[in-house]
């Protein structure tokens, strides 16, 4: 089993594939890398030779940010935006769609389940 990143990649799948498992890494990066380093995207993980593993966890260490380094640089940049106090930082701190998508309706994933709002009817 090949881990990269501290991620172990499956066996079973192509390296194409495989390396998407990595958090910051997709398809077009994943081609990109093995063109670089001229390796098949067909190959099986699991049909690499040692060298070629280590040749891969270097390079994807040197110059792609990935798992905790991106998961954490996301996270300074949304932390700055809401103490700046940007638009972009109030629709992340309220937890609404930042993007400029509509709510009147829609919008259930980022503001969570219906709150019924209005006057309740007195008992006569």
């Amino acid at each position: 089993m090949a881990r990269i990143a501290g991620v172990n990649i499956p066996t079973q799948k192509r390296i194409e594939i495989g390396l998407t498992y990595i958090y910051g890494v997709g398809r077009s990066t994943s081609n990109q890398i093995l063109s670089q380093l001229s390796i098949n995207p067909d190959t099986k993980v699991r049909d690499l030779t040692e060298e070629e593993i280590v040749r891969l966890r270097e390079t994807i260490d040197r110059e792609v940010t990935v798992e905790g380094d991106l998961r954490r640089e996301r996270t300074q940049n949304v932390k700055r935006l809401m103490d700046i106090g940007c638009y972009r930082g109030i629709r992340h701190r309220r937890g609404m769609p930042v993007d400029g998508q509509r709510t009147k309706t829609n919008a259930r994933t980022r503001k969570g389940p219906k709150k019924t709002v209005g006057a309740r009817r007195k008992k006569s």
